[in-house]
């Protein structure tokens, strides 16, 4: 469902007429385009962007409102592209190699003798 309404910012001779901002409704909670498993993929990742199961997409970065509802559009499938992707594959714990881990030590080895030569000399 789209809604328009007037944009913020600056304008000219038009500015209090032209309604170019644009609001975009989507229902996801009783669409049929996604199947039953999408959609409550898309409803959990969604979730903090919903209200009562749609999610509302603005746009008013254009003058004109056919550019805006493009600009909406392509908001609304993004958003959605990202929340239909499919969970990442957990990640395997790995181990810094024993070269790594003695490298490691060195250089920080190397690091406190050149902190210490820079510390000054006590005469008792």
């Amino acid at each position: 469902m789209w809604r328009f309404s007037r944009s913020s910012g600056p304008g000219g001779q038009s500015v209090n007429t032209a309604d170019s901002r644009v609001e975009l409704r989507w229902a996801i909670s009783t669409t049929t385009a996604l199947s039953a498993r999408l959609r409550l993929r898309a409803m959990d990742r969604l979730a903090g962007r919903l209200v009562n199961g749609v999610v509302v997409v603005t746009a008013s970065q254009h003058r004109a409102q056919w550019h805006n509802r493009r600009a909406a559009e392509a908001k609304l499938v993004a958003l959605l592209v990202d929340a239909l992707a499919p969970p990442a594959a957990p990640r395997r714990p790995t181990r810094p190699s024993r070269g790594a881990v003695r490298a490691r030590l060195e250089s920080k080895r190397r690091r406190g003798m050149t902190k210490r030569g820079r510390r000054a000399v006590d005469d008792d």
